[in-house]
């Protein structure tokens, strides 16, 4: 690995790490906890490449079993092993897979999508903000909606438990709810950071 990159790594690794153990990383929502930590890993993803992207959301799902094992929700059974699943008294390992696959993915995949996404654009001469904009909202969407998505269908008991559902269309409708708010604002932030962050640093790193 050229010594840029990983300088340019150990500063995301960072923020991730600073991020996920101070309040900004992490916020709570009630039953869920809203995350900008994805944003980071994301843009990472795209200077860096799919591996080191791929890493960083390893850390990330690793600082997520770590806080909600610290600081449990209502969810936390769904991201640590460590606490109780609803209406039962010990954790699932299922909740390794919610923490850790999800941002692996979220970690690997924007690389790809950010080059897609340009040549479907490419006949505009100045592609690359709408390119890294989209990029952004796709890919945290994706994110939310395979953790909400692994939730509901791994633990749909003590999901509809932890939410007053008392119906799968009801469990459902709390899953969308939660795409389309806090998932929205976390799409809408991480399409602008990354559209503002993406370009100078790729300047940086072919230099």
């Amino acid at each position: 690995m050229k010594i840029k990159d990983f300088t340019l790594t150990a500063i995301f690794l960072s923020i991730i790490l600073l991020c996920a153990f101070t309040p900004f990383g992490f916020i709570h929502l009630g039953v869920v906890k809203a995350t900008i930590i994805h944003i980071p890993i994301i843009i990472a993803s795209i200077i860096l490449g799919p591996r080191i992207g791929a890493f960083l959301g390893l850390v990330f799902g690793f600082t997520s079993i770590a806080v909600n094992t610290i600081s449990p929700t209502l969810l936390s059974f769904a991201f640590s092993p460590a606490i109780p699943v609803l209406g039962s008294s010990q954790g699932s390992f299922w909740a390794l897979f919610i923490a850790i696959v999800p941002r692996v993915i979220i970690g690997f995949i924007p690389y790809y999508v950010f080059k897609a996404i340009r040549k479907v654009i490419s006949k505009k001469k100045d592609n690359q903000k709408p390119a890294l904009f989209i990029t952004g909202i796709l890919t945290t969407f994706i994110h939310t909606f395979l953790v909400m998505g692994s939730i509901s269908f791994l633990f749909q008991d003590a999901y509809a438990e932890a939410i007053n559902a008392g119906s799968t269309s009801a469990i459902y409708k709390a899953v969308l709810t939660v795409f389309f708010t806090n998932g929205l604002a976390e799409a809408a932030l991480a399409g602008v950071v990354t559209m503002a962050v993406v370009p100078p640093l790729l300047k940086v790193s072919k230099k």
